[in-house]
């Protein structure tokens, strides 16, 4: 038999050294939104690590995140994350630089308040993000709000200024005009000097669209508005589409197109399916279609995009010109209501998920 001697100290050595391998180990974990495909009800908050930093990348601590119809259409199976990006939903998060990956330019300081536009994992208690997608976030604004502006915001410039090229003085038809994309492209629009036109699913929806600037709206659920629009504009139609319905739209929007307008799309709601003599229509009033999309872009072209955003738009946020417009917030564990709710098309504006609680959040303000 042999016999093994354990003095004191060494004893509180090990026991030291458990410890600090367990602290370690759970310093490494956070919590995430988890789901297993199907309903609202197969989201859950678990336990996951967190995420290694590349080169070039920034660890947020988030504060809040929000849902998008991408996160939804995630959760069905319909719509991966580009390859490498996380499976963790969540495409946008508000909070604190927390660390650095090499390669970094030394621009931003640990515990700088920042929003980010991601390609996944906002859903989330930390995140990696390009630094190159960093935004400040607004002097005096909190993370619920800072956190209802990149995914939507970014969008809705990109399919006003990149693709639509709108113009000033021209007249846009959106989509969806109470959706976080719909409120942010009303408030660009007015900032582009250009005139809006919404449609919505109620009458209240419609109100908030016209208290941010646009100059009608019309409800979908009440029939055909193409002839509704083309008297808002006299005849002439309207110069740029943002559609994010498809086709069930189809017919309305190419009545209501003037010539020579472009129609972009960023979505299929309706269905992506259309018949009829649609070539013909499209060359007598010679109109542009773009399909486009935001999350798959490459960094490149989301770092001009960033840069666009932060020059023209962001101080507008600080004169309060403009404004995130936030329907509620959930916890990070309620996240499958959230979800239920925007699949309902309850919301108004932006679902924002707080994942730290008000109170620590007021205290970095």
């Amino acid at each position: 038999m042999v016999e093994v001697h354990v003095t004191a100290e060494r004893l509180i050595v090990c026991v030291l050294f458990f410890t600090h391998a367990v602290n370690t180990a759970t310093n490494m974990m956070m919590r995430a939104a988890q789901f297993e495909k199907g309903g609202p009800e197969n989201l859950y908050v678990a336990e996951v690590a967190r995420p290694v930093l590349g080169e070039g990348q920034v660890l947020i601590r988030v504060h809040a995140t929000a849902i998008n119809r991408a996160d939804t259409l995630q959760r069905k199976g319909l719509y991966p994350p580009p390859p490498g990006e996380s499976d963790i939903l969540g495409l946008e998060a508000a909070g604190v630089v927390e660390s650095f990956g090499p390669g970094c330019s030394g621009k931003w300081k640990i515990g700088d308040r920042v929003m980010s536009l991601l390609a996944g994992g906002g859903n989330s208690e930390y995140v990696a993000s390009p630094e190159k997608l960093l935004m400040p976030i607004p002097e005096g604004m909190d993370y619920i709000n800072a956190a209802a502006i990149p995914e939507v915001w970014l969008t809705a410039y990109q399919l006003l200024h990149f693709v639509g090229k709108v113009q000033t003085g021209e007249t846009v038809l959106i989509h969806g005009g109470a959706s976080g994309v719909g409120t942010a492209a009303i408030q660009l629009v007015s900032l582009a000097g250009a005139k809006s036109i919404v449609t919505a699913g109620s009458e209240n929806k419609i109100a908030t669209a016209t208290s941010l600037g646009a100059s009608i709206g019309f409800n979908y659920k009440e029939g055909d508005f193409s002839q509704k629009v083309l008297d808002a504009t006299n005849g002439k139609g309207v110069d740029v589409i943002l559609d994010c319905v498809g086709g069930s739209y189809y017919e309305q929007n190419m009545n209501v197109i003037a010539t020579d307008g472009r129609w972009v799309l960023y979505g299929l709601m309706g269905g992506g399916q259309i018949s009829g003599d649609v070539l013909a229509k499209l060359l007598r009033k010679r109109v542009s279609i773009t399909g486009t999309t935001l999350r798959a872009r490459s960094l490149e072209y989301k770092t001009k995009l960033v840069g666009n955003f932060t020059e023209k738009v962001l101080p507008h946020f600080k004169s309060g010109s403009v404004k995130p417009i936030v329907f509620t917030t959930f916890p990070l564990e309620k996240i499958g209501d959230a979800h239920k709710m925007m699949e309902e098309n309850k919301n108004t504006g932006k679902i924002v998920i707080e994942v730290i609680q008000d109170t620590d959040k007021k205290d970095e303000l």
